[in-house]
Order: structure tokens, then C-alpha cells, then sequence
């Protein structure tokens, strides 16, 4: 059964992407971005928790995506909005990018995008996140995981 907390974290990651999209589309507004990073980590946090947040931004392996994604958050803050979310966006793709391929694994059973994303093109394209150069840089035969 899911928590509360979870069920109340998702919603507001939802809401965080619904804003962080508006305020694209209102051509950068930076109070509807802003809006959205604070809905999105505040979600984020519920979601997994606490203790799961903390660890997830302190790895040492993700230090520049964190330092992209809080520093893009800053500027937005700074109503730098465009660079702001651009620094964001590089953030985003370096600390999530190995998620992208599972999801795109669960979306090919979806009923309606399903064949969008079965197509040979969609797929390499985000395959490319999973293997993006960092699992030969760690030297353990390319597994992302090493053994402590």
C-alpha cells in the first residue's frame, strides 16, 4: 500500500513539472519556474523520503549534475530564467539520464505512444542516456556499480 506521503509527493512533482513547463512556455517566466523547483523537490523529498533525498544528492559520482541542477535553480531564483533552466536541463539529463531508458522501456506498452516509442530511432536515442561514457570511465568493465 503507498503511503500518504507518497501519494502527496507525487502530486506535487506533478505540479512542479506542470509549472516548470508553463514557465517555459511563458517564455521563461521566473516566478512560475521558481514555483516549480520548489513543487518539484519539495515532492521529490515526499516521494522517497528524507534520508533517500539526502544520499541521492550527496553521491560523490553526481557532483556536477548536483551542482548544475542547484545551481540552475539558483539563477532561476536570480531571474536568470533561460540560463537558469538550461543549467537545470544539463542537471536533469546528468543525474537522471539512466532513468530515461526505463522509462522509455515502460512507455513502449503504453496504448497510444507505444509504436512512437518502438521505432529503432526512438529507442538508440535513449539507450544513449543509459550509456553515455561514464561506465567505461570507472574501470570496473563498464558496470556502474563496483563492489566496496
Amino acid at each position: 500500500m503507498v503511503s500518504d506521503n507518497t501519494k502527496i509527493g507525487t502530486g506535487l512533482l506533478f505540479l512542479g513539472c506542470v509549472f516548470l513547463v508553463l514557465g517555459v512556455i511563458f517564455l521563461f517566466d521566473s516566478a512560475l519556474l521558481a514555483l516549480g523547483d520548489i513543487l518539484f523537490l519539495t515532492g521529490l523529498t515526499m516521494t522517497i523520503g528524507v534520508s533517500r533525498t539526502v544520499r541521492f544528492f550527496t553521491r560523490k559520482d553526481r557532483l556536477r549534475g548536483i551542482l548544475a541542477f542547484f545551481g540552475g535553480i539558483i539563477l532561476v531564483m536570480c531571474k536568470w530564467g533561460m540560463f537558469g533552466m538550461i543549467l537545470q536541463l544539463y542537471g536533469i539529463v546528468y543525474l537522471f539520464g539512466q532513468f530515461f531508458p526505463i522509462a522509455a522501456q515502460s512507455l513502449k506498452s503504453a496504448p497510444v505512444i507505444g509504436s512512437v516509442f518502438q521505432t529503432p530511432a526512438v529507442e538508440r536515442f535513449f539507450n544513449s542516456f543509459g550509456s553515455s561514457g561514464k561506465s567505461s570511465s570507472n574501470g570496473n568493465g563498464g558496470s556502474m556499480y563496483s563492489p566496496v
